[in-house]
């Protein structure tokens, strides 16, 4: 288990109470090499204090081929997360006279007809579309490795020190850029077994998602057992402004090597959909990304000022490669995966992103 000190920043829940438009996002990945598979989960609050045009809750699967699964949780006093670490589950129906809280698993499964429960170390729900009885139900433990920083050392915020004061929306925070799942994922009858499968997680807090964004992830690599990248670019508000922003984090046999715009310069042309180029530069490394994808993929839905919405496209199916190489010139690593997240969102992308 991830030991406090390796724990990241942001892992614990942001909501103060207030009555103003708020929401927090959790995605947790796990990938499945020996099948070409990858399961994308994803759970979501809105306006939890309640009452409100968009309060209620939801949890998303982007699944096997990129098939995509939704139930909402309309009830909000179903939902719980702990201010303190990474804890939260909302639940549907259920016999329980309890306070909804962390279960044990056996009891979950016996006592939750439909809901997800989720840790730094579990990964586990059920959920299913009454009007064709499409359904999954996932359970695995896992084991972190690598949260967002040098692997030995306090973990780090992923957007810096200033994403502890209320600058910027969305937050955004990745959780674990490397870890291992075991247990199962049912996908509607087809029951996927695994053992130390690559997982990933991340969460977003605020108002609303960026205007504008692409996000390239991955840490199932051909070549490489030990390497986790994960890449955006995004339009975000800064009181009440607009900047682009973009970041590349790697993190490879136990070194984090970071490229943002206060210590690299970034540059990125990316498609409407289907091609993914990044690049960063400092005085010590150079890192080039390059996503390509033609698989169709498929939309999910997002936290909006409208509350979800299908304002975002994915695939967990992309093509990448990557290179890192010293300033000089010497190679470091250099791999590819044909299990590359890859996604776009936001304002209609009508031309090809050049930053």
């Amino acid at each position: 288990m991830m030991e406090n000190s390796r724990q990241t920043p942001h892992s614990g829940y942001h909501w103060n109470g207030s009555d103003q438009r708020f929401f927090e996002g959790w995605y947790y990945r796990v990938t499945l090499p020996q099948w070409g598979q990858t399961f994308g989960f994803m759970y979501s609050i809105d306006d939890p204090i309640g009452n409100q045009p968009h309060s209620g809750g939801a949890a998303q699967i982007l699944g096997a081929n990129n098939q995509y699964l939704c139930r909402t949780f309309p009830n909000i006093r179903n939902f719980w997360a702990n201010r303190n670490k990474l804890e939260l589950g909302h639940w549907g129906k259920t016999q329980l006279s309890l306070k909804p809280q962390l279960l044990d698993p056996v009891i979950f499964e016996q006592q939750i007809k439909q809901g997800y429960q989720a840790t730094d170390t579990l990964n586990q729900g059920y959920i299913c579309d009454k009007r064709n009885n499409f359904y999954c139900r996932w359970q695995y433990k896992i084991n972190p490795i690598d949260g967002w920083g040098n692997r030995d050392l306090p973990q780090k915020a992923t957007a810096g020190w200033l994403s502890y004061l209320p600058i910027f929306d969305p937050g955004w925070q990745v959780l674990m850029a490397q870890g291992t799942a075991t247990g199962y994922i049912d996908w509607n009858g087809e029951k996927y077994e695994f053992i130390d499968a690559p997982a990933y997680s991340e969460k977003n807090w605020g108002r609303s998602f960026p205007q504008k964004w692409f996000w390239i992830n991955c840490n199932s690599f051909i070549e490489e057992y030990d390497l986790a990248l994960t890449a955006v670019g995004g339009i975000r508000d800064v009181f009440g402004l607009t900047e682009s922003v973009g970041l590349i984090g790697l993190h490879y046999q136990g070194k984090f090597y970071e490229f943002e715009r206060g210590n690299s310069k970034l540059s990125w042309q990316v498609e409407p959909w289907g091609q993914w180029e990044m690049q960063g530069k400092n005085q010590d490394f150079i890192i080039t990304i390059i996503g390509t994808t033609e698989e169709s993929g498929n939309y999910v839905r997002v936290p909006t000022a409208e509350g979800l919405q299908f304002r975002c496209r994915d695939t967990m199916q992309g093509n990448i490669t990557l290179e890192l190489s010293q300033s000089q010139g010497n190679l470091i690593v250099k791999a590819t995966s044909f299990l590359g997240g890859l996604e776009i969102g936001g304002a209609p992308w009508e031309s090809v992103w050049i930053n």
